[in-house]
């Protein structure tokens, strides 16, 4: 198990609560930030050594989600005033201080939230960024299902890997289990996987070897995705050890999935 030793440096991003930005994405563009979890705090169903939020301990929110309505509102409220200023986002991301599908009305804001682009931002994409670990439900998927961008996590295949850097809070979660339900959206889903490399005090976290590689490769064939996009860390993490996934490490990995026909971007 990871220990909390000297390598710990705490990442402060916390993201406004329920709309924030618009900010640039490496691999969205101009995004605006859509975040169901509360606006003091971190609550996610993955403890990732990596996030740039920090750590689910570290930033404990005493506020509570916002609510169908809520988000409803400023999001009307919002895209409003940006099309007045003839601004225009190329996507609305669900994302931010923690995992977007665990809110109990998800599937009703992503209803909502269709509704809403199409009267005022119709050129925008709706995007969600998830870690996989509600599309079990039938009302997440059948949601996901509506959205243009379905984007899922998947850094890797290796259990002892996810418990040591992804750190899953839920007993339950398997990462075969997750595969096949990757697998079930047939193609409408985009697989985004973080690669980096490092030290800490669990071990080496270099999962671009292709020890890690392989496998991951291997799963993506089943789950025949739409798109892959693999990144390395860009911001602040909360273990100072943690590097960055080489370009050339980055292009490699990319060149693989290609290979395999699955279309592939990389962003360093």
């Amino acid at each position: 198990m990871l220990r909390f030793g000297k390598d710990t440096l705490m990442s402060t991003i916390i993201y406004p609560s329920p709309i924030f930005g618009p900010v640039h994405s490496r691999r969205l563009g101009i995004s605006l930030g859509i975040n169901l979890m509360p606006g003091d705090g971190k609550i996610c169903t993955f403890d990732c050594i990596y996030c740039e939020c920090g750590l689910n301990a570290s930033h404990r929110p005493k506020q509570g989600r916002p609510t169908r309505e809520q988000v409803r509102e400023c999001l009307r409220e919002t895209l409003t005033s940006m099309a007045m200023r003839d601004e225009h986002p190329d996507v609305l991301t669900f994302a931010g201080n923690g995992e977007p599908t665990a809110h109990p009305d998800f599937a009703g804001i992503i209803d909502d939230t269709i509704e809403l682009r199409n009267q005022l931002a119709p050129s925008a994409k709706v995007s969600v960024l998830s870690n996989a670990t509600f599309i079990h439900h039938d009302k997440v998927r059948e949601a996901l299902m509506k959205v243009d961008n379905n984007i899922q996590k998947l850094d890797t295949v290796d259990a002892d890997y996810i418990r040591r850097v992804d750190r899953p809070t839920q007993r339950r979660y398997n990462v075969e289990e997750i595969v096949e339900l990757l697998r079930r959206f047939e193609g409408h889903v985009v697989i985004q996987t973080m690669f980096m490399k490092g030290m800490t005090d669990g071990g080496n976290v270099d999962n671009t070897t292709d020890h890690y590689v392989l496998p991951w490769l291997a799963a993506l064939k089943r789950i025949s995705p739409r798109e892959v996009m693999i990144y390395t860390i860009d911001r602040e993490t909360p273990f100072a050890q943690l590097e960055k996934a080489s370009k050339a490490e980055l292009d490699r990995i990319r060149d693989l999935v290609v290979a395999e026909g699955i279309p592939c971007s990389a962003s360093y």
